[in-house]
């Protein structure tokens, strides 16, 4: 099938500048309520990649994100909060961006555009054939991420990637690709607006599933959170309570002493 980027394709809607506010708004809402029904469709890619995954973080390895421009950050995003969310390592989910961190606030031009700079990126973190490497881009052509794929798969180490155009070079690198075509964006070409939805939802469904299945989660409760301000300490020790069925003050100082909710309920009594 010959590759064509749909996410470049012109946008259905024309003449935007004559647009109410209204209309604008909700034009580009009935746009990405398409979104989910999308993903929806690359949920048995999703599953792929997500059971590869597991059984390597779960032997010592780490996952990966790279990406460039938007797809980068919302790697690093997603990465950034698996830490105060799971409980685990800062280096057990780790996000790259093409131009380094500088990138993450202020684009670095043709940073994206080097074939050897992912692979370098990666050897600085020692990556091997324990971890796995996802590259995000949602037009699926991003020179810094599909040579990063290239070197892993040399490398015997796992690949994935999110991109949103089928057939891509990048879909085509990847051992284990999730496309999800979301179509043309409202404002032709800008693919921060569907494509950044769709890539932020699979990261959300790869980053919650493989730590449930790590264990990091008990019943629906982030029982491994960071306790890192008032707010989460709040929910902590409802989350004590109501596991012990013990008053506030009982759950807030078995939360204070062990310093997590997991600890504090399964030390409770010993």
């Amino acid at each position: 099938m010959e590759f064509t980027r749909i996410t470049e394709k012109a946008s259905k809607y024309n003449h935007l500048e004559k647009m109410t506010v209204n209309e604008l708004l909700t034009n580009i809402n009935n746009e990405d309520k398409t979104v989910p029904d999308a993903v929806e469709k690359s949920i048995p890619q999703i599953e792929a990649l997500v059971e590869q995954t597991v059984p390597k973080l779960k032997n010592g390895g780490r996952l990966f994100y790279l990406g460039a421009g938007t797809s980068g950050r919302l790697g690093i995003v997603d990465a950034s909060e698996c830490p105060p969310t799971f409980g685990v390592s800062h280096d057990l989910v780790i996000g790259l961006i093409a131009g380094g961190d500088n990138a993450i606030r202020k684009a670095v031009e043709f940073a994206e555009d080097s074939t050897d700079q992912g692979w370098k990126d990666l050897e600085t973190y020692h990556i091997s054939e324990n971890d796995v490497v996802v590259g995000i881009a949602a037009s699926g052509t991003t020179p810094y991420v599909i040579g990063a794929l290239q070197k892993c798969n040399e490398n015997n180490i796992i690949t994935g990637c999110i991109t949103c155009n089928e057939g891509s070079p990048l879909a085509e690198t990847a051992q284990f690709p999730i496309v999800v075509t979301v179509g043309p964006e409202f404002v032709t070409g800008s693919s921060r607006m569907k494509a950044g939805t769709a890539q932020k939802l699979v990261l959300n469904m790869i980053s919650t599933t493989t730590m449930i299945q790590l264990g990091r989660v008990k019943g629906n409760k982030m029982v491994d959170m960071q306790l890192s301000n008032n707010k989460l300490v709040d929910r902590g020790t409802r989350m004590v309570m109501e596991e012990l069925n013990i008053n506030r003050e009982k759950a807030a100082e078995l939360l204070k002493q062990h310093g997590n909710v997991r600890n504090a309920i399964n030390n409770y009594g010993a």
